[in-house]
């Protein structure tokens, strides 16, 4: 990374543990392990909470990966930045152009649930205007410049976890009413009704959507108070306390509704939250999942936007149309289209597929940033550098592995989408560096990653 020459503006160090953690969590957005529990659920047969399980002790293993690269390399980083200095600039390219499907596919997917959502609750309308009414108002608010402030963040946090504690509330007192206080104890949430191990890894590799954004707060490392210190902290404290939000919900909600049928697993949880709560609550519930979805597309099509501009203004990807700004509003417009345009597909997919089509790129970034620790260990060991084998080969080895397994498990139509996506890459990759022969194009994630520190927090 290029130093600020003298007379630059810089990053200020104003980010404290505390507001590290609750960036984190919010831009997981918790609420959206109930936006897909039924499409996890029909998968498993009803064992959600083992797929949450599974789910969560690949993050951790593979959130402990990302706190040390966080430390060696204390600056605004991401799985694309890890692998390119460990490991090679071409993987590490490889790695930012699989990262690059998430950006671009992930507010198609938020757009696909919210309108999922909205569909079951008003089946009259046509579900694709749904999906077009999302695009185009958040496409609108980006272009104009949207700023979110930071307060916003910690009252849509409040909103959620209001949500959620009232949704998991009404989800025990049910329990409580149909079966007493012993049916709140119960192995069925992690057991199923016939499930089996694939299913059960299938609905893992599903349940990982949930965590997406765990890793999204080292972009602002060069923002941290002690980043060496709080920022591994603080990505091991988000992916464990989002992961034990997400757990609690799919086990409460498991055994409100044991099993994984469902009359539309895409709105499954309305369905449960007018089940517990009649249909007040349900409206309630309803208002939290589309807000945390509307202002979740926002961030992810800001985010998408900014990465292509990045990649444009370098000349990774044509800087005639992915490297300009809007004169009059000073936004990447062009950019923010194109990923509108791409929402469209949401027309066309459903939520199981989209969701494990951007999985690929995580599940890919996150087994080579597990592999990246490794590499590090054993190449600054020979420089006479003590590390814990354990912390930097053990735990990374096991996290490699179990993201890899998932990775394996998602979608068939999922998986040979990403490795077209893939190949496209290398495509771009061999035309960049002439035949592999020159260093590809450094993609600078961490000039839109601060754009997106500014409209996100």
């Amino acid at each position: 990374m290029t130093p600020p020459s003298a007379g630059q503006p810089t990053l200020v160090r104003a980010l404290g543990l505390r507001s590290l953690v609750l960036f984190g969590l919010a831009y997981m957005t918790p609420l959206i392990v109930l936006g897909i529990f039924g499409v996890v659920a029909s998968t498993t047969a009803g064992a959600s909470a083992s797929a949450y399980l599974i789910a969560m002790a690949a993050m951790l293993f593979t959130a402990s990966s990302y706190g040390r690269m966080a430390a060696a390399y204390p600056v605004s980083g991401s799985a694309y930045t890890y692998v390119r200095r460990t490991i090679d600039p071409r993987v590490g390219f490889l790695t930012g152009w699989a990262v690059l499907l998430d950006y671009l596919f992930l507010p198609m997917v938020i757009w696909l649930i919210g309108a999922a959502y909205l569909d079951a609750q008003f089946p009259g309308v046509p579900g694709w205007l749904w999906v077009l009414a999302f695009i185009l108002i958040t496409t609108v608010l980006n272009v104009i410049g949207i700023k979110v402030a930071d307060k916003a963040n910690y009252l849509l946090m409040a909103f959620q976890l209001l949500v959620i504690g009232l949704f998991v509330a009404l989800s025990v007192a049910s329990v409580v009413r149909s079966s007493g206080a012993g049916g709140l104890i119960s192995a069925s949430p992690f057991t199923g009704i016939g499930a089996s191990i694939g299913g059960v890894t299938a609905g893992a590799a599903i349940a990982a959507y949930s965590f997406l954004g765990f890793d999204a707060v080292t972009t602002f490392t060069e923002e941290a108070v002690e980043p060496r210190k709080n920022m591994p902290r603080a990505i091991m404290l988000i992916a464990l306390i989002g992961g034990s939000i997400f757990l609690v919900i799919a086990y409460t909600t498991q055994l409100v509704h044991p099993g994984g049928e469902f009359a539309d697993s895409s709105s499954a949880a309305l369905e449960i939250a007018k089940q517990i709560g009649g249909n007040l609550f349900s409206a309630v519930f309803l208002a939290g999942l589309i807000l945390a979805q509307f202002a979740s597309g926002i961030a992810a099509q800001a985010s998408a936007s900014r990465l292509l501009f990045a990649m444009g203004r370098d000349g990774t990807l044509p800087r005639s149309v992915f490297g300009t700004l809007s004169a009059k509003f000073r936004t990447p417009a062009a950019n923010l289209v194109m990923v509108g345009v791409v929402g469209l597909l949401a027309m066309f997919l459903d939520v199981a597929t989209s969701t494990s089509f951007i999985n690929f790129g995580a599940f890919v970034a996150f087994t080579l940033v597990n592999v990246s620790v490794i590499v590090y260990y054993f190449r600054h060991r020979g420089a006479g550098e003590a590390r814990n084998p354990v912390l930097y080969v053990v735990a990374p080895a096991i996290g490699a592995v179990i993201t890899s397994y998932l990775l394996l498990q998602l979608d068939t139509r999922a998986i040979v989408l990403g490795l077209c996506w893939l190949g496209l890459g290398i495509l771009v990759l061999a035309v960049t560096s002439r035949g592999f022969k020159k260093l590809p194009p450094e993609i600078a994630v961490d000039a839109p990653e601060a754009s997106v520190a500014e409209t996100a927090v």
